[in-house]
């Protein structure tokens, strides 16, 4: 037996200092470590949700210039068309509305205002409800034919305010602008009743609005009688409604920009032409257009365009500028704005 005394209480002491677990300082370094690998996921998190959001942001912007450029393009295109000929030869028994009666002359099928400029059919103003136009902007005004699909059938003597259709339709209602047209000539008047049940056609002078001033649709117009210069349009002349737009960036509640692309359309609210207003492509902020004229070198502002040489423009250069609904797609936190140009040709006016 051993006379040397046994340390146990070293022992028991060694091995109370190997159970022990980290230390402050262990885990205030595994928790900084922590917090960068957090910080890095978090940060790669953040910049691909931006990106997406940016990317999303883009083809929104892209997809709405597309969309506004596509519409804007057909009521261009078609801008003066009578549906049979473009000798110029028009007749139009309207009677004359002033301010609000932009969409009586078919002989200006294209007229545009420069950003100082007054466009009779909106004016400029900072209210959404009724919609008002944005300064500092251009608009477009454009008239022509509207297809339909009906033509004429014999009909009655030409001192008879009537015609009978080929077909029966219901696209035509008492109050319309239409156009009908020949070889020889384009002529405008309002339907003043139409008879489903013969498919006749009825344009009399009336209380309608704005009326007709005559019966006759001969070219030139004469509104000094009642029967006016007489014409017969021969079986399967042409019939369209008349279509009348006015292209304008206006104020709008809608739109995170506060601003939207807008058309004005002409609509018949119970026996009367009435303009309408139509929100197309929201955050459309800007939109500027310069002309082509028969004969020019290049594009000109509408300003420079005399009254009279309005027939001599034969195609449009629109420019607008897009901004993205999400208000902080940018890297500077911001909307994202993108600015497009579009040419498109009047083809009613290209020989």
């Amino acid at each position: 037996m051993s006379d040397h005394p046994v340390n146990r209480s070293g022992s028991a002491r060694r091995r109370c200092r190997r159970a022990h677990g980290f230390t402050l300082i262990e885990l205030m370094v595994a928790m900084l470590l922590g917090l960068i690998v957090i910080a890095g996921v978090v940060s790669v998190f953040l910049a691909g949700q931006q990106s997406y959001r940016t990317n999303q942001a883009l083809g929104d912007v892209q997809d709405g210039s597309r969309i506004a450029f596509e519409m804007m393009a057909r009521d261009i295109r078609n801008a003066g068309l009578t549906g049979c000929n473009n000798n110029g030869r028009i007749a139009n028994v309207l009677n004359p509305v002033a301010g609000s009666g932009w969409w009586t002359n078919l002989g200006v099928a294209v007229q545009g205002y420069d950003n100082t400029q007054i466009d009779p059919a909106i004016a400029f103003g900072t209210t959404s409800s009724p919609v008002t136009r944005v300064t500092n902007t251009d608009s477009l005004q454009l008239i022509g034919a509207a297809d339909s699909g009906l033509s004429v059938a014999p009909s009655p003597a030409v001192t008879a305010a009537n015609f009978k259709l080929n077909d029966p339709t219901t696209d035509l209602v008492k109050g319309d602008i239409i156009i009908i047209c020949d070889p020889d000539h384009a002529a405008i008047a309002q339907i003043t009743d139409y008879k489903s049940t013969n498919v006749t056609v009825v344009h009399n002078t009336g209380s309608l609005t704005p009326g007709n001033c005559s019966k006759g649709l001969g070219y030139p117009t004469d509104c000094t009688s009642t029967n006016g210069n007489t014409y017969q349009f021969g079986a399967n002349s042409q019939v369209f409604k008349l279509a009348a737009t006015d292209w304008f960036i206006g104020n709008s509640a809608n739109a995170a920009s506060g601003r939207s692309l807008y058309r004005m359309y002409l609509v018949n609210n119970a026996g009367t032409p009435t303009a309408t207003v139509q929100e197309m492509v929201p955050d459309v902020t800007d939109m500027q257009i310069l002309y082509h004229q028969s004969g020019g070198t290049g594009f000109v502002t509408a300003t420079t365009i005399g009254a009279a040489n309005w027939t001599k423009v034969d195609a449009a250069q629109v420019t607008l500028t897009v901004q993205s609904d999400f208000q902080r797609a940018g890297t500077d936190t911001k909307p994202l704005s993108r600015t497009f140009t579009a040419t498109t040709t009047i083809r009613n006016r290209v020989n």
